[in-house]
Formats: structure tokens, C-alpha cells, sequence
């Protein structure tokens, strides 16, 4: 039997087992084969190793399922009333620059020279001599257009009179023609510097009062002569050999591109063309005929 401990010691353990059982921590040591006491069986923990089988897995129970959440009521959809089918208006194709320029009711060749008056609308006018308008019957059913004046039409004021318009004179002959029975006139009224084409802004300035004048006599044909003029009526950036010779329309007549006079007096070879184009002319005038007769 061991040999009892002081009682010093016995206090100091005393005090010190008092403290770990204020902890709940009370049993430290138990004999061989001992039986513990009930109330240490129940907080003894288990040993570290211990496994759970998969029986004693399907013997707990089940947790309980969380419970559902009320579904959010969606809110009904929102429809956009449907107004009736209206039957869309028939497109109308947009007019062109020249066709939105609206007809002057009662407009003359007279009143178009007199808004024209003395015109210093571009800088043609401060190198011109005289104002070249046109030339011919009012009432034509032939209006020949070209580019501009040259200096024989700037200094006496009228449309192709130079060895141009004289060439062109003998044109209209060869029609059966005389230069009282058609009406000659130019896309600008003065005479651009060096016989050089006119520039844009000079055509925009002076066009409208070429309309006015095709509108005022009310041609049944209108021959271009030239690019310049066939560029400007048509609108155009195609080259006149692309369209020479066919039958085009403008502000509801017909229209025909042909080579100028000057370009014939530079290329003799190329007026049995333009004699072609001129005979298409005649045949809608109803104007005989006649071959082999030509400028």
C-alpha cells in the first residue's frame, strides 16, 4: 500500500482537482477494470478512430426540408394595343433638281428676259460684252441647247453665229429646216473667259433660266448639243458617247444628245452621226427624210 501523501500536498492536489472540476474537467484517472460512475460515462468522448456503417448512416433521420417559398406571382404581360392597319399611300419617286423647279404659270420668254435683266449673278459677267439669251420662234416644236456664247456671240448678243452656228445652221437645213422654225439658246447667257467650259457654280446660277425658257416655248423635241448641255438637263456625270443618239426624257419631253458643232469642225468623220441622230429628230417632227443629204 503506498505510503500516504503529506498533507501539504494533499491540499495543493485538492485545490487543484476543485479548479479542473470548476473547468468540467473531473475524471483523470480510473483503475484497471474499474466501473466508471454514470454521470463520467456520459461526457466520455468517443476514440478518434471510431467509424459510423453505412446501416447506422440510414438509421438517422432524415433532416427536415427547408420550408418552400412561396412563389412570386409573375405579373401578367403587358400588350400594346394594335391599332388598325392603315393602307399605305403609294410611294411616289422623288423628282429631280431641275423637275422640282416649279413651272411659272403664264411665263414668257419676254418676263424670263426680264427677270434675267443685267445680270451680275456670276463672275461671267464681269468679262462679257453682251448678254446672249436666245434666238428663234417662241412657239418652236425644236429647241437646240448648247454650251455657252464664243466671241462672235458675245459681241453681237446672239446664239451661234460663229463657224460653230454656222455649221449648225446648215444642219437644220439639211432637216428642212430654217433657223425662224427652231428656237437656239445655251446653258449660261455669258460668255466664259478663253471659250473654257463653264464651272459649276456658274451652270447652277444660270440654268434655272434655261428651264424657264423650255418651259415657256414647251418644245415637243430638245436636242443637246454637247456634253455641257446634255450634263446639265440630265444631271448626269456619264459621258455623252454613252447616250448619244438615244431617245431621253426631260421634264416630260422628249430629249436627244448629239456632238457640238465646234466638236464636228475638229472631226469632220464624226457628222454622218450626228446626221443619224438629227434623222430621228425629223421621223418624230414628221419631217421627210431624205438620204444621202446631210451637213
Amino acid at each position: 500500500m503506498a505510503a500516504p501523501l503529506p498533507e501539504t500536498l494533499q491540499e495543493k492536489l485538492s485545490s487543484r482537482l476543485g479548479f479542473y472540476e470548476d473547468l468540467g474537467i473531473r475524471l483523470f484517472y480510473r483503475e484497471r477494470g474499474a466501473v466508471a460512475p454514470p454521470e463520467f460515462e456520459h461526457h466520455a468522448e468517443p476514440p478518434a478512430t471510431t467509424h459510423f456503417s453505412a446501416s447506422e448512416f440510414q438509421k438517422e433521420k432524415t433532416l427536415p426540408k427547408p420550408a418552400e417559398r412561396p412563389a412570386l406571382s409573375r405579373p401578367a404581360p403587358i400588350t400594346t394595343p394594335v391599332s388598325p392597319k392603315i393602307s399605305s399611300l403609294p410611294v411616289i419617286a422623288g423628282p429631280s433638281l431641275f423637275e422640282s423647279i416649279e413651272k411659272i404659270a403664264g411665263d414668257s420668254l419676254l418676263k424670263t428676259r426680264e427677270d434675267l435683266g443685267e445680270c451680275t449673278r456670276c463672275k461671267l459677267h464681269s468679262t462679257r460684252h453682251k448678254i446672249v439669251f436666245g434666238d428663234g420662234n417662241p412657239k418652236a416644236r425644236l429647241v437646240f441647247v448648247g454650251e455657252g456664247p464664243g466671241a462672235d456671240e458675245d459681241a453681237q448678243g446672239l446664239p451661234f453665229v460663229g463657224r460653230a452656228g454656222k455649221l449648225l445652221t446648215q444642219m437644220i437645213e439639211a432637216m428642212g429646216l430654217q433657223r425662224k422654225d427652231v428656237y437656239i439658246c445655251n446653258v449660261v447667257k455669258c460668255r466664259p473667259p478663253e471659250n473654257r467650259q463653264p464651272e459649276e457654280d456658274e451652270v447652277t446660277t444660270c440654268s434655272p433660266f434655261l428651264l424657264r425658257q423650255i418651259d415657256a416655248i414647251a418644245p415637243k423635241v430638245i436636242v443637246c448639243l454637247g456634253a455641257v448641255a446634255a450634263k446639265t438637263l440630265l444631271q448626269t456625270n456619264r459621258g455623252i458617247s454613252q447616250f448619244r443618239g438615244e431617245w431621253l426624257e426631260f421634264r416630260g419631253r422628249k430629249l436627244l444628245a448629239t456632238y457640238h458643232p465646234a466638236y464636228l469642225l475638229r472631226n469632220p468623220p464624226a457628222k454622218s452621226e450626228v446626221w443619224k441622230d438629227l434623222q430621228k429628230v425629223m421621223a418624230v417632227l414628221g419631217l421627210e427624210v431624205k438620204k444621202g443629204k446631210s451637213a
